[in-house]
Order: C-alpha cells, then structure tokens, then sequence
C-alpha cells in the first residue's frame, strides 16, 4: 500500500472553506496503520467575530494536483442499490473506464489512498463499510507505480464496521434458454485499521443450446438426423466455488500489513456439434480449473518517505477433455499457469521550490510468468514458457505556480510531470517507456491536463509461444466469398510478433459547474493513439486481410474455407482519434424526516456548509458541499463535502452521469507499404467495426429505502465493405441500443415496517433486467438478409435477463 503527496495539512481562511494549492504538496502524514491521518474540520471566532474555519484532510483522500473526475458519499452509494463491493465496481464501469484505449480498462484500486496487492482484498466487502468513494483521472496512476491509462479508484472504509451477509441471486432470461443462480456469504469486520473480511461464493450456470435461439444451421441435419442446434451451445454449463479471505492489521508507528487469499474452483461444460461416428453423442468439450492465489501488502515509513511493497502470486491447473468427431476416445489438455508479481514504491518530497514542494515516486518492481503445458491434439510435445521480466521507475511532479504561495499568482496553479521506465524482459530484451504532463488550474474549479505517453510493449508470453492447437467445426463468416462455413481454425502463439511502440496523447478539461455544491462537474477528453507493429488477433477475412495474409487461408477446390490460422499478427500500423465529454450531476430528493433530524442528524443544517438545499423536490447542492480543502488540495476543485459523516436527515440523492464519444478517425495498415484501412469508412479488423458515435446514460435515486437505477448505452452503426466479387456484399451493422434496470427496497431504511416485521431488519431486496427492451443488434447484407454467422443468438446469446436479488444483512 502507498499513499500519494499530500496536501498541507492545516490551513484558515476567515469566512470561508480554506483553499490549498495542489503544488504545495507535501510527503505523508501516517497513523499508526500507514494510513492519512484525518482530523475534522474545527470552528472558532477571530477577535472581530468572523467565523475563523481550519480544516485538514480527509483520512485516506489521494492528495494529486488532478481533481476527482467523480466522488461519492455513503449515501450516494446507497442510491446504487449494489450488495458488494464488486457490484458498486460494475455499476461504476461507465466512470471508471478510460477513453485511451489501452490496456484491459481494469482501473487502479486502493483502499484508504493506499495500493492495495490485488482487488481481491476487497472483493465481498459489503457498500455499508465504505464511506467515500473517490474516481481519478489515468495521470493519477503514476503516483501510485503505474502506467497512466487506468483510471484510478480509492474506497475510503468507515473507521468501524461489524457484518455478517447473505446474498442470493436468480437469474432467469426472458426467452428461457438457461438459469443462474449464485450464492455470497461474508463476515467484515473494522476496527480502526484493523480489517478480517471473508467471503465464500458458489455459482451455478445450465447450458443454453443453439436450438433455444432457434439458430438457423449452415449444415442443416438431412432427414431423420438430430437437429445439430440441439448439439452445440452459445453459453456453457458452468459451476463455480470460491472462499477469498484478507487481514489487515497495523503493527506500530506508521507500519501496516496486509495478508490476502483465494482458492477457487471452477467447471464449463460445452458441446461443439454431434459425433460421426454416434450421431446421438454431442462433442463434449469439459475444463476443471483450479485456482490459488495469495497478496501481500506492506506499507512503513523511510524516514520522511513512505515505503510500500506489494507481492502477488497466482497458480491455476486447468485441465481439458476434447471429444473428437470420428472417436470415441477423447483428447486431453492440460496446463499449468504461474505469476509472480512484486512492487516497491518509495513516496516523499526530495525538495521545496518556490511553488511548493517536488513530489517523486521511485518504483522498481519484478515479475515472473511460467506456462507448462500438453495437448494430445498437437505433435509439439509438451510446452514450457518463461518470463522474467525487471522493472524501474520515476515519476517526478514539479510546482511551477502557486495561487497559495503567491508565485505567478496570475496565472492560478500550475505544475509539470515527468515519468520514465525500463522494463528488461528474459525472452524480448530492454523496453523504454516515458512521458511527460502539465497541469494547469487558473481557478479552483477549472482543470486543464495535458500528457504525452510514450510506450514500448511486448507481446504476452501466450502470444508468442502458445501451443499450436486445431479446433474443428468453428462458425466463420468468409467476406470474401459472402457465406458462413464451418472450418478448422488453428489458435497458437506467433514467434515473429515484434515489439509495438506507442506514442498517445490525451488533453482534458475537468470543470466543477457553478452550481450544485461542487458535485456537478463536466468533464472534456481528447485522446489522439498511434501505434507501431502492434499484436492484434487475426482479423475478420476480409478481401484485404486474405491479401495481406494469404498463408493462413485454406480452401478447397471449390473456394470455401477449410481452414485458417487465427494466431495473433503483427499490424503494420494504427491511428485514432476520438473526444469524450461525461456531464455528472448530483442532487437531493424529497423532504426531511423530522425524525431523524429530532434524533440528531443533518446538525450542518439545509443550506449551510455541507448541507443540502431545504424543501422539497430536486434539491440542487444550495450553499452546501463545500471544497475539502479547495482546489488542488483534498479532493481537489470540487472534491465533495468535507470531513465528517453526509447529511443524513432523511432526504434522497439522485446522480447521473452521461457521456458521449465521436471517434474522429481510425486507420490501419495491416502490412508496411500496404493499403491503408478506415475503420469509420467500410474497413473493419475485429467485431462489428468502429462506431463513430457511442452514448452511455447512468442515473438514479433513493429515498426512504425505495432505489431506482437504470443504465443505457447506444453505439451508432457500421459498414463492412464487400471484396467486390460477384455474389459478395457489404454488411450493414446496426446501431444498438441497450438499457438495463434496477429497482430495489432497502427494507432495513424502513423503520415503520421494521417495528411490525423485525426479522426483516437489514433486509434488501432487488429486481434487475438487463437490456430491458430485448434490444438485439440487427446485421444485414445489400440484400436485407442476415448472414448466419451474425445471427441474433450468436451476437447476444442472453437477451433480456430477470435478476432476483436477495440480501439479508446480520
């Protein structure tokens, strides 16, 4: 775990919230766990009378020179209606994900404003311990060790917590076809950072067949034959037990360990088509997978300096059995997977200039990865990889302005980043990344950023030496020819895939709007991607891609394809550019509860500092949710309310968030001196193409223990040309539009109902429907026929999907 520079830890200002700067940054203060100290915000009257405020920073708030992009409190967590840490981390995937378009999207998780080894540590956690949630921008990565195209998302826990939770979950889809059930049992506990959290979670999953689709086959069953839809399946059968358990405990000044672990055991069952030489055997292919991990987090000071190291290691056995078509003897796979990952950050404040002080962040790190692996499918024998792969790092912020320290006071707060690493790996050599940002603030409510990444990247260990495997019977769509077939498709890894450079940059604008408190913010990104012999997965067979590639398409005398290698490629080069713009607004719901206000809460007052507006209907912040800290300091400008528990005086909250994209361009070229591709202009490489226009709408509210959630997404259509043969057209991908629903009664907020019912007390019960209208992507050719490869039920195997939802809380 490790805590980023921090911002001074006192300041006053006379008659109003005091206003830090972001280029002041200090290293850390630590408690006795390693975690920010925190001490609430004091009141008391100057000799003139004049209210004299000092306030000092939220324990476990990221101090960075970069504002939240989104923060929210515990009862706008509430308004999400989620049972566990892991369903507020989906719900929050529409804030939470990058527009860079690197990497996996997966964000950068800390706990307390410390790194944390893995999300394990977390997982099961129920929302009620959290009491603060805080979204970051990708620079904010940096100061943590990593790269900046994750997003980064920090859970501040309440200092005590005490639960035992059971959660069950039916999921049924509207059309029939399958059922889901799944099970979640956990104990938490918090005792001033001291933390135990247990979790066990059971799954279960029935098979859904092509026939419960109605998929129309490209090899239909002559007469007499059984119908092969009934023999291949668009979802496996699967089964899933795990127990993850994590302690935290302090172990003097300043020092605080972390112990994390997982054993997890899982089960797929899947049919890939009827037997030739039993034609009422389905091929079964079955994989048992068995996984053990275990994290280790420390975190101590080095002086004024803070230390932490994290280690993580991970072993999963995977063992499959593969019915052949011709046999009645299966073949076998097996493969056992290992990593090894190890961080160590070392966080201070080297030096003070003028603005304020130099932040650094030194890193160095190692990773080891190891797959051996057979298959009786393959002649290559048995397969052993090996990586080691050695990293070092620095990320260097420097105060250039300080509004606060009155150096070029004009122009507001500004401060610069510079960042380089060098990763040596075993099987590719030495890899160079580096980079540099500027962040400018000429008002507390007004950030600009700008930065450049410059990134060498090797492909993965699997992408270069997997085992060369043949699956028969694979559905393939041909461009070429315009037909669907069913073909051996070769997977593998690729020894000549050669390093990609990188080179991105990103501006962005984060602005707190005027209204609102400080919770409203409006958020502009340009993201500009370009890419040098970059690793893809072999791309749609298009006319281009076969010319480009014409050693890995088999066909026979006729012209169909018999086979294609799918092993990864190297493309030449690719470009994009896209801008996203996310508004977040946020507000309160209904009256007060004269209840809880004569029981003591919402003693700030309606309309005071930290309050919420008074009256009924949509408030909107009133005078209320002042800065922690102002600009640049705790939270940054508008970094929500500050220290101290949320008005809780009985009144709703509301919040939605929407964003929406424009992908300016997008290019390939597939080989050096070839053809280059538009991905907007009828080219596609992988999927359905690139959507020019993408929208995503997530909003709610809670009052009195009633939720309503609902989430909505919309991508614009595409075009994928035709190789210009005769019999061949274009493809016509239609814009999809999708909207998922969440009502839920939190019957533990219900204290009329509870004095008639107490075994209902901590009760909660939801119901769910994914993509509420059954929306389903519509692909058609120049004819207004659907090819059978982009059936409905291959694209959207679930449709629309009840969830039943029940949790009890002890």
């Amino acid at each position: 775990m490790v805590a980023a520079p921090a911002a001074p830890s006192d300041t006053a200002v006379e008659g109003k919230a005091p206003e830090t700067s972001a280029a002041s940054s200090t290293a850390p203060e630590i408690s006795v766990n390693g975690e920010a100290i925190e001490t609430a915000n004091s009141r008391g009257l100057t000799k003139k009378g004049e209210i004299l405020v000092v306030a000092r920073r939220f324990k476990g708030q990221v101090q960075a020179d970069q504002p939240p992009i989104v923060t929210l409190d515990e009862e706008d967590i509430a308004s999400y209606g989620v049972s566990s840490i892991q369903e507020l981390v989906a719900a929050l995937v529409p804030q939470t994900g990058t527009g860079r378009g690197r990497g996996d999207g997966t964000p950068v998780f800390l706990v307390n404003g410390m790194r944390i080894s893995n999300f394990r540590e977390m997982r099961g956690l129920p929302p009620e311990a959290i009491r603060r949630v805080e979204i970051l921008p990708e620079e904010v990565a940096l100061k943590y060790g990593f790269r900046p195209d994750q997003r980064v998302v920090n859970f501040i826990l309440k200092d005590k917590f005490r639960s035992f939770n059971n959660e069950s979950n039916l999921s049924l889809p509207g059309r029939g076809g399958y059922t889901a059930f799944s099970d979640e049992a956990t104990i938490a506990r918090i005792d001033h950072g001291a933390r135990t959290n247990i979790t066990g979670t059971y799954s279960i999953q029935t098979p859904e067949t092509e026939a419960a689709r109605s998929i129309i086959q490209s090899n239909p069953a002559s007469a007499g034959q059984p119908d092969p839809a009934n023999y291949r399946t668009l979802q496996a059968g699967s089964k899933s037990a795990a127990l993850n358990a994590t302690m935290a405990r302090p172990l003097g000044i300043g020092t605080g360990l972390t112990i994390n672990g997982l054993i997890q055991r899982d089960a797929t069952d899947a049919l890939n088509g009827i037997k030739s030489t039993e034609p009422l055997l389905a091929l079964l292919t079955s994989t048992r997978t068995t996984t053990g991990s275990v994290g280790v987090g420390l975190n101590m000071p080095a002086g004024s300096w803070l230390l932490s190291t994290t280690l993580d290691g991970t072993h999963v056995n995977a063992d499959s059995s593969i019915d052949r078509s011709a046999s009645l003897t299966p073949q076998y796979a097996h493969s056992v997977t290992d990593t090894l990952t190890s961080l160590a950050t070392l966080v201070g404040a080297p030096a003070t200039l003028p603005a304020g002080q130099v932040a650094l962040t030194m890193k160095a790190g190692y990773t080891w990865s190891g797959i051996a692996s057979s298959d009786t499918r393959t002649d290559n024998g048995d397969t052993h990889l090996r990586r080691g792969e050695t990293q070092a790092g620095f990320s260097l912020d420097l105060p250039i302005a300080s509004a606060k320290n009155h150096v070029l006071s004009a122009i507001g707060d500004l401060s610069l980043n510079l960042n380089g690493e060098i990763h040596y790996l075993s099987d590719f050599g030495s890899l160079f990344d580096w980079g540099g940002g500027v962040t400018w603030k000429p008002t507390q409510k007004l950030a600009l950023t700008g930065t450049f990444i410059g990134t060498a990247a090797a492909p993965t260990l699997s992408n270069l030496g997997a085992p060369s495997t043949a699956t028969q019977g694979v559905s393939v769509y041909d461009f070429v020819r315009g037909e669907t077939v069913l073909a051996t498709v070769i997977s593998g890894g690729n020894r000549d895939l050669r390093r990609e450079q990188q080179r991105d940059l990103k501006f962005a604008v984060n602005w707190t709007l005027p209204f609102g408190g400080g919770y409203d913010t409006l958020v502009v990104e340009y993201f500009r991607n370009h890419s040098d012999n970059a690793t893809s997965s072999f791309p749609l067979l298009t006319a281009t891609v076969q010319d480009a590639f014409a050693d890995r398409v088999t066909r026979n005398a006729a012209g169909q394809i018999t086979s294609i290698d799918e092993t990864p490629v190297t493309i030449a080069m690719s470009r994009s550019s896209r801008i996203r713009t996310t508004l977040n607004l946020a507000g309160t719901l209904g009256k007060p509860d004269p209840n809880m206000q004569r029981r003591g809460f919402g003693m700030r007052g309606p309309g005071g500092p930290g309050g919420r507006p008074p009256g009924g209907g949509f408030g909107r912040g009133g005078g209320g949710f002042g800065h922690s800290g102002g600009g640049g300091g705790p939270g940054g400008p508008g970094g929500g309310p500050p220290p101290g528990p949320p008005p809780t005086d009985g009144r709703g909250r509301w919040n939605v968030s929407l964003s929406y994209s424009l992908e300016l361009y997008n290019t390939a070229q597939l080989v050096s001196g070839g053809a280059v591709l538009d991905m907007l202009g009828g080219d596609a490489l992988t999927g359905t193409g690139v959507a020019r226009h993408t929208m995503n709408l997530d909003g709610g509210g809670f009052y009195r223990g009633i939720g309503l959630r609902v989430n909505a997404s919309y991508a614009s259509g595409t075009n994928v040309s035709s190789s210009g043969a005769d019999g061949t057209t274009a493809l016509h991908f239609g814009s999809l539009a999708t909207v998922n629903m969440r009502l839920f009664a939190d019957i533990g907020r219900m204290p009329k109902l509870i004095r008639h019912a107490s075994w209902l007390k901590g009760a909660r019960l939801s119901l769910a429907v994914d993509n509420l209208f059954d929306g389903q992507q519509k692909v058609t050719d120049s004819t207004g026929a659907t090819p059978l490869r982009y059936q409905a039920g291959y694209l959207d195997p679930a449709g629309r999907v009840f969830k039943l939802e029940l949790r009890k809380q002890f």
